[in-house]
């Protein structure tokens, strides 16, 4: 298995808002080959600190994922979010080959 996560800070005032969108995502990449989960993470003591994982069966399925058109639909929506200050979050992201279960 092959697990990515995605860590990114908002203003505190506006992680529900955040959460609230994650709630509602569009679900595209549930259909991808080899998806596993998806989870969105919320730090208990900054609350602001968000991370999403997503978890796939293989590195291979995860870069199909990532190099697809779908891919690129959601993170330019993204970009177009009326709140320009949740829009110009950069995450940091960290890949990980699963070793051990």
């Amino acid at each position: 298995m092959y697990t990515v996560f995605s860590t990114f800070d908002v203003p505190p005032e506006k992680s529900e808002e955040v959460i609230a969108i994650y709630q509602n995502r569009s679900r595209r990449v549930d259909r991808a080959d080899g998806f596993v989960d998806f989870l969105l993470l919320q730090n208990e003591r900054r609350p602001g600190e968000l991370t999403v994982q997503l978890i796939f069966d293989s590195k291979e399925n995860y870069l199909n994922w990532a190099r697809s058109a779908e891919f690129r639909e959601i993170h330019e929506l993204e970009k177009n979010y009326p709140d320009q200050e949740l829009a110009a979050i950069v995450p940091k992201i960290s890949k990980y080959k699963v070793v051990a279960g």
